[in-house]
């Protein structure tokens, strides 16, 4: 990846692969690798999904709790001679739903950032919006809001892969 794409987006569900595909990028690119952790450990199931991550990625990753403010830490790690690999958007959405931030400005400060990115970055993502229509108001707005920032982050970044069952179709570059 390092004479690749400096942006990809990697959207799949629930334990589709996507997180794995987007470290084997990563890992390709022979760069130094920097993870960007947007999830929360906020109950036991959380941290278990956390250490196992921690575990898979190993010692060669150096990791950055970003579970609001991404855009400045995305400004502040990515470099020319290293990889970001933003894990992941959904979460973040859940994070700025929490904390009751607006959505479009975060969004938009977001994806106008990756065009001028200092070095590649790695965008993971869930696809949330093939399923049944949720039966609340709170997981309806996540669902839109999560389409929403995926649509914005596609169409800025260079290359995105959706990913099922493990298995890779790549979608744009």
């Amino acid at each position: 990846m390092a004479h690749g794409p400096k942006t990809v987006l990697v959207l799949g569900g629930a334990r589709s692969g996507k997180s794995v595909f987007a470290e084997g990028l990563a890992g390709r690119s022979r760069l130094e690798a920097v993870y960007l952790a947007t999830g929360r450990p906020f109950d036991g199931e959380m941290e278990t999904r956390i250490a196992a991550h921690r575990a898979r990625r190993g010692d060669a990753w150096r990791t950055v709790e970003a579970p609001v403010d991404l855009a400045g830490a995305l400004a502040a790690n990515c470099a020319a001679d290293r990889i970001v690999l933003v894990d992941c958007l959904t979460l973040w959405v859940t994070n700025l739903m929490l904390a009751d931030m607006p959505m479009e400005p975060a969004f938009s400060a977001f994806t106008e950032l990756m065009p001028k990115l200092a070095g590649p970055a790695i965008f993971v993502s869930n696809e949330v919006g093939l399923g049944i229509v949720p039966d609340n108001a709170m997981a309806r707005a996540f669902r839109d809001h999560a389409g929403q920032l995926n649509q914005m982050v596609a169409a800025a970044a260079d290359e995105v892969h959706f990913i099922a069952a493990g298995l890779p179709l790549k979608l744009k570059g």
